[in-house]
């Protein structure tokens, strides 16, 4: 198995918590974002969007992080990590919506434009009005839960941690967010979770 990824990449950090988690082994091949390698034909043929992570299994190419994440799980983690039952599998689904909606649009790109100075889904206090809202929705479940779905960890959590971890990179401070503060952190003791 073979992970494209970008070091800095919080889409790229998930795809390898879960292999560290599993135990999967995988050879990391780190695509130059500076030198824009991702932009290149011979990456775009792995994936046409051109963006971290791709993962390479036996001749099959998984791009995108979430589609990263079902593979992996449903390949290597069996029913823990994702399950098959349909009420369930839609609790950790709908958590993986929001890792692709308010928390990219706000947490993700607001730390981008901040770090980067690439601004591509509005102003920084856009993006931060959008962050709020992510991390509000994750402070009201984790006040009376320990994990985001089915009371375990699974992809769902995952997804949504490492734009969360990073969201003081936004200028969006952690400390009023009591809830999501103890869930990072028993997030970096499952046993394997790896350090970014």
């Amino acid at each position: 198995m073979r992970l494209y990824l970008v070091p800095i990449s919080g889409n790229s950090y998930k795809v390898r918590i879960l292999l560290s988690l599993l135990n999967v082994p995988y050879e990391k091949v780190v695509v130059d974002h500076i030198k824009k390698e991702h932009k290149q034909p011979a990456f775009l043929k792995l994936n046409p969007r051109g963006e971290v992570p791709v993962l390479e299994d036996d001749g099959t190419v998984i791009w995108d992080s979430a589609a990263c994440l079902i593979y992996v799980a449903r390949k290597h983690g069996g029913e823990q990590w994702l399950p098959t039952a349909p009420a369930e599998l839609a609790e950790v689904m709908q958590w993986i919506a929001l890792a692709g909606e308010e928390i990219q649009f706000g947490l993700q790109y607001a730390r981008r434009g901040v770090l980067q100075d690439r601004w591509t889904a509005g102003t920084l206090e856009q993006c931060q009005a959008t962050g709020r809202v992510a991390l509000a929705i994750l402070e009201t479940r984790l006040k009376n839960n320990e994990w985001l779905a089915l009371g375990r960890p699974t992809i769902a959590d995952i997804a949504c941690f490492p734009y969360v971890e990073t969201a003081p990179e936004a200028q969006l401070p952690l400390e009023p967010y009591t809830a999501i503060g103890a869930w990072l952190a028993r997030c970096k003791a499952l046993r394997g979770w790896t350090a970014r």
